[in-house]
């Protein structure tokens, strides 16, 4: 399938093989009924540029255009901020974050995110969508991190993610020598009543599942490069789940870590790989160090 955008509207080409309007909505992209509806509502579906029935299947050369362009708020104000981008098509957009950048704005007035900066690109371009984030980075934690453009590839993207199909790969410096080359932790994680947005380790928690791997040891620093991969997504999983092995990271002091090398949390999101979910190509994207905390390491030798 290809797929070109024409201003509001996106054409999609295709051998058809006899699926209809609706058979590619809600069979093939399993696109949300709200979704679905909207589009019925503003007649946002044209074959060869005029409109069809939904039912009427289609033929092997029909251009299929559908209004997901649509204006809308940004739900954040475009806000010009450089843009570290290494994958960007019609339909999503994949950016390297650098640290101490929040992806969305927690206060109506606060303008200096990443999802700032992604309205005033995707502004740029002449789109006018919402900013959708289809997952979440810390502050402090750098690299890859997903966009979607239109509502379509959001909603499938989503589904992905929760089928755990979008595999996210980060690298770590943890203190200490960590004897065990590979292994999984699998402790539930809760709030900490105590403090307002730490974590802990707790029974009545959710359960999280991380998965990590010894990449490299500096016995002369007491360190060691992990990798690692979650089955869950809880929040600052990764942080709680090393320092519960005694191994927290390092720059990481709301977790026992210590800064005496870095002033943030060792944590790199180096790689994203999954099928595109309208193209079906492969996207693997690593994602470059850049800045002082992995400063040595190089990356592409344990992801090429």
């Amino acid at each position: 399938m290809t797929t070109k955008r024409k201003g509001e509207w996106l054409e999609f080409s295709s051998n058809w093989n006899g699926q209809t309007v609706e058979s590619l909505l809600k069979e093939v992209w399993q696109a949300p009924k709200k979704l679905i509806h909207q589009l019925r509502m503003d007649k946002g579906i044209k074959v060869n540029g005029q409109a069809v029935n939904w039912t009427t299947p289609l033929l092997p050369n029909d251009r299929v255009q559908i209004w997901l362009y649509k204006p809308e708020s940004f739900g954040a104000e475009p806000t010009y901020n450089e843009l570290d981008i290494f994958f960007e098509d019609d339909h999503l957009l994949i950016i390297n974050k650098r640290a101490g950048v929040d992806v969305h704005p927690t206060t109506p007035e606060q303008s200096n995110t990443l999802a700032n900066a992604v309205a005033f690109h995707l502004q740029c371009e002449g789109i006018f969508t919402k900013v959708r984030h289809i997952h979440r980075l810390d502050r402090d934690t750098t690299g890859a991190i997903l966009f979607a453009k239109h509502a379509l590839a959001a909603a499938m993207l989503d589904r992905m993610l929760a089928q755990r199909r979008i595999k996210r790969t980060y690298v770590a410096l943890v203190h200490g020598i960590i004897h065990k080359k590979a292994g999984t932790i699998d402790v539930p994680i809760g709030r900490d009543r105590h403090h307002p947005t730490r974590r802990r380790v707790s029974k009545t928690g959710e359960r999280a599942v991380t998965h990590y791997r010894v990449l490299e040891t500096f016995p002369q620093k007491q360190l060691s490069l992990v990798q690692l991969t979650l089955d869950t997504g809880r929040t600052h999983q990764i942080r709680v789940h090393m320092s519960y092995i005694g191994h927290p990271l390092i720059g990481d002091v709301l977790y026992g870590g210590f800064d005496q090398f870095v002033s943030r949390q060792a944590l790199h999101a180096a790689k994203i790989e999954f099928l595109h979910p309208i193209t079906s190509e492969v996207i693997s994207c690593v994602a470059p160090f850049q800045d002082d905390a992995f400063a040595d390491i190089d990356l592409y030798s344990y992801f090429s």
